[in-house]
């Protein structure tokens, strides 16, 4: 059984690029976010299980409608998770200020749009780290709803499926497949110790290929 809590821990102490370069040596393909979606805090490192949504745009709907929809979402989204959303849309702000304090109390982790976000400076002062394209005072109420959650979603040529595991931090995002994520998390301890023997080497006067070619990483 996959112990969620215990692999966000672990991968949550790696970097972006090590776990990067690990699943790229295992022979993995496909796992890394757009560049254009950023953290909203740069320094606040994101990790842990996706909690999987999927919708569309629909100018037809009724704005009560809408927001029983959403709130329904927020309150299917589980705690310990990352609410990752494929709106179908760059126009409208996917997360807000009641939307991130509920979520937040409920103890979702943070979230990945692939779409907008507002009420950005409330977001910072909670904390409420948001993965994002940018920003809209457009928001949701009358003009999209969801069609799915917990189902695979893509964002980019990422497959991201329900459970599968994030990291994200300054440098960019990558998704962790949910059988090899302890694995991978374990794998990426080791290369990162091994990083700290190569850095302290090369500080110490050794030649930079010397240290590589001494302990195979780079």
């Amino acid at each position: 059984m996959i112990d969620d809590a215990k692999i966000t821990a672990g991968l949550g102490k790696c970097y972006s690029g090590v776990v990067h370069d690990m699943m790229r040596a295992m022979g993995l393909r496909n796992f890394t976010l757009p560049h254009e979606i950023t953290p909203l805090m740069p320094e606040k490192t994101l990790c842990g299980p996706a909690f999987t949504i999927e919708g569309r745009v629909d100018d037809t709907a009724d704005a009560h409608a809408t927001l029983i929809e959403w709130t329904g979402l927020l309150s299917k989204a589980p705690a310990g998770h990352v609410w990752v959303c494929q709106p179908h849309t760059h126009d409208l702000a996917q997360m807000g200020e009641l939307s991130a304090e509920t979520l937040q109390k409920k103890g979702v982790l943070g979230c990945v749009l692939d779409g907008m976000a507002r009420d950005t400076n409330f977001l910072i002062e909670i904390g409420f780290q948001t993965w994002r394209r940018g920003h809209t005072p457009k928001d949701i109420v009358g003009r999209w709803l969801p069609t799915r959650t917990g189902a695979p979603i893509h964002i980019g040529d990422v497959m991201i499926e329900q459970g599968d595991f994030l990291l994200g931090d300054r440098d960019g995002m990558v998704r962790v497949p949910r059988a090899l994520a302890a694995e991978i998390a374990e794998k990426s301890a080791v290369a990162m110790a091994t990083e700290s023997k190569v850095r302290t080497a090369i500080i110490g006067g050794v030649d930079p290929q010397q240290a590589y070619l001494k302990y195979g990483k780079f």
